[in-house]
């Protein structure tokens, strides 16, 4: 079997069994880079052709890059040739890195530096209702109630579906965008030029607004939600309640806020002053 004929059959497999593109492109990127690198036919892979590739190409990437590689190569071989080649091979263990979080000042002045208004309104909404960026994408006029102040988020990672709330002061420009977009035969809330919107767009007009606020941090699209999820827990919202918020499976996940939030740590007094008060 050649290369060609080989990712269109991990393509397929993908689209039958309902995976994100997001995965799907990681998938077909990363066979086709392993492939590339051992100059063989899929069937003549090895274990050791997994190992060299390793070697080679991802000694300084992320644990995490490694285990989606991994995961990439063993679902290709596994349903279209019927074998694991990385049975032997190690997973590292993932790196459990805190998230960058913005203060409140500066997810103000982030949306303050955005130069246009439906750019304000995109970088309001990751925000104010934790939204990852596939989500925002594919939003449509129909997954919202206006009247209930409500949204749907349908297929969500993990494909969850969940509600979110719908800010009061967002609630009449999200309203009048919608107008236009079904006034122009559009099912989508946000749309680019050429259609729909790209998840790059959207990164690059993060970056662009962090750059004019003077925010010295490493600022993406997920960040925002990131800051929506630590605002929360520094208000005092239940952990449970911000998981649900979030679409979070697993509690534990939600639970890596619980490390960000400095403002809970701040308010924790020492037992020194009461001991000093007893002296």
């Amino acid at each position: 079997m050649k290369q060609e004929e080989f990712l269109k059959k991990i393509e397929v497999e993908l689209k039958i069994s309902k995976n994100s593109e997001h995965t799907l492109n990681n998938y077909l990127v990363y066979n086709n880079n392993f492939l590339s690198f051992i100059k063989k036919n899929p069937d003549e892979a090895t274990e050791d052709d997994v190992k060299l590739y390793l070697s080679e190409n991802m000694t300084d990437k992320a644990a995490s890059s490694i285990i989606v590689f991994l995961a990439a190569i063993k679902y290709a071989y596994s349903n279209i040739l019927k074998k694991d080649i990385t049975l032997g091979i190690k997973r590292p263990k993932k790196e459990k890195r805190t998230p960058t979080v913005l203060t409140k000042e500066e997810v103000r002045r982030l949306i303050e530096s955005c130069e246009t208004k439906k750019s304000r309104l995109m970088i309001s909404m990751l925000y104010a209702c934790g939204m990852r960026i596939s989500e925002l994408i594919n939003l449509t006029i129909n997954d919202l109630e206006f009247e209930e102040k409500i949204g749907q988020i349908r297929q969500g990672k993990g494909k969850k579906d969940r509600i979110f709330n719908i800010p009061d002061f967002l609630i009449l420009e999200i309203e009048e965008l919608s107008k236009v977009q079904r006034a122009n035969n559009r099912t989508a809330l946000f749309s680019g030029p050429n259609g729909k919107l790209s998840a790059r767009n959207i990164q690059k007009i993060v970056v662009l607004a962090a750059r004019k606020a003077h925010i010295n941090k490493e600022v993406h699209p997920h960040t925002l939600r990131h800051s929506f999820a630590t605002h929360l827990l520094e208000n005092g919202v239940d952990i449970r309640m911000i998981q649900e918020l979030l679409g979070h499976s697993n509690l534990s996940t939600t639970e890596l806020y619980t490390h960000v939030s400095t403002s809970q740590l701040r308010k924790v007094v020492s037992p020194i002053d009461s001991l000093q008060k007893d002296i």
